[in-house]
């Protein structure tokens, strides 16, 4: 996708947001984020988009956090936090510079597309908080971010924060697992390190729907919400060796916590 379809997405899927937790109670709690309350939610969409909008002003990420300026009123912070970030996001290219986690893309762009999938995500939140029915993902977004929890959550993630994969990449399986929608294929592959050095996850696009010892199968927008912890088992369709979906579950989990 690119960054115009992003913005468009990320702006339908706040608005979706919003309403959702503006006609929630507050203290109603978000069944897939059990510590959260809907005021919990809202103040941690206001504190993304706001440490976001700095990393774009500022050009490098913020030296204290949280800065202490959002409202005491959570939904008031998130209007306010939402407008800045819309600001900078108009004001600048996508290629422009702005300070991310991901080194290989230290644009504007990547918080373009960053945080319309963090929107659709807590947006999804917002709706089951709601008690509501839950409003579909659009395909492309889907597919983009199935693609981007594989190769970035997973993929760069298991490089950058091994602390978060503990001891599961020390000796892994390093037969290849397929995860596929009708439209796109990827192969990871948990690859150990050399001597006592812990090992990765590549992910690569795959030239077929299965070409692993085990398969993750499904439409985009479950699969997408599954891999985020926000779809059960039914959501997806798993084959192939047992042991290797395990091992993939652990990883996925780790890397979306």
């Amino acid at each position: 996708m690119d960054s115009s379809q992003l913005l468009s997405c990320f702006e339908d899927n706040f608005a979706l947001l919003r309403t959702a937790v503006t006609n929630t109670d507050p203290a109603a709690r978000v069944p897939s984020c059990p510590d959260w309350s809907v005021a919990d939610l809202t103040r941690h969409v206001a504190e993304v988009y706001l440490h976001k909008a700095e990393c774009i002003r500022l050009g490098a990420f913020p030296d204290e956090w949280p800065p202490g300026v959002l409202e005491s009123d959570p939904f008031a912070s998130l209007d306010k936090t939402k407008a800045l970030l819309s600001e900078h996001f108009s004001a600048h290219a996508p290629g422009d510079p702005a300070a991310t986690w991901h080194e290989p893309d230290q644009t504007v762009g990547f918080w373009i597309r960053r945080m319309a999938h963090e929107t659709v995500i807590h947006r999804v939140d917002a709706e089951l908080a709601a008690g509501g029915p839950v409003s579909p993902i659009p395909d492309d977004l889907a597919l983009d971010g199935v693609d981007e929890v594989l190769k970035l959550f997973l993929g760069y993630g298991s490089t950058r924060w091994l602390d978060d994969f503990g001891t599961l990449l020390d000796a892994p399986d390093e037969r290849p697992l397929s995860v596929s929608t009708s439209h796109h294929a990827w192969t990871l592959t948990a690859a150990a390190g050399p001597g006592a050095q812990p090992g990765h996850v590549n992910v690569t696009d795959a030239a077929t729907g299965f070409d692993g010892d085990a398969l993750v199968t499904g439409d985009a927008g479950p699969l997408m919400l599954w891999l985020w912890n926000r779809a059960d088992e039914a959501s997806v369709r798993t084959s192939g060796d047992e042991a290797l979906l395990k091992q993939f579950h652990a990883l996925r989990t780790a890397a979306t916590q």
